[in-house]
């Protein structure tokens, strides 16, 4: 795959702060599933860059040692973590100069994964932040649980509101959370969109 510029992964003007002239109206769960169904112009794949140095992907890369190897991951997010689900875990990539952080997630609409919204944005920050850091944020299909978290990490950590998060996401990989993460995802939006100021 090959690696995308920097400014093809930045948030298209018309979403910045500024450009915001009426008052910001949180989406319906309904308005987000039928965002979520809009087919954008992406390849499939099993990895994605969807934010500089932020990569998005499922069972079959985070298995793929050697393609990590070359994309220059130096984290790793897995979201299904567990015996029953992505049994990789830190024993797999002994040997790899690789951080790995393991969240045990159902993807259940009733599954709570909020819990790890904030953790997991702050951890994906720091590696971000880190010289070189290169992250992969997976679970088994990459367009759940996974991406649920990489919206999170947007809407915390790069003050886009969630319609602005789905569409950064999507213009480089198809993504569809389950109802349950939606709604804590608009949860979110609204805590977010108060403390801001923005609603």
């Amino acid at each position: 795959m090959d690696s995308l510029q920097k400014q093809d992964l930045r948030r298209p003007k018309i979403h910045g702060a500024a450009a915001r002239t009426l008052p910001y109206q949180p989406p319906t769960l309904a308005s987000l599933q039928r965002l979520l169904w809009v087919r954008r112009a992406t390849s499939l794949s099993h990895i994605n860059e969807v934010w500089p140095k932020l990569f998005l992907g499922d069972a079959y890369v985070a298995r793929d040692k050697g393609k990590l190897a070359q994309l220059g991951i130096t984290h790793v997010v897995n979201v299904a973590a567990g015996k029953f689900q992505v049994d990789t875990g830190a024993k797999f990539y002994r040997g790899m100069a690789l951080e790995y952080y393991g969240i045990e997630a159902e993807d259940s609409p009733f599954y709570d994964l909020s819990v790890h919204f904030l953790p997991v944005a702050r951890y994906i920050k720091a590696a971000l932040s880190a010289p070189h850091g290169r992250v992969l944020v997976h679970c088994a299909m990459g367009v759940s649980r996974s991406a649920t978290l990489v919206l999170a990490f947007l809407m915390i950590c790069e003050n886009m509101t969630l319609v602005e998060a789905i569409q950064t996401v999507q213009a480089h990989r198809e993504i569809c959370p389950n109802s349950g993460f939606l709604r804590q995802l608009q949860v979110l939006d609204n805590q977010l969109g108060q403390e801001t100021g923005r609603l």
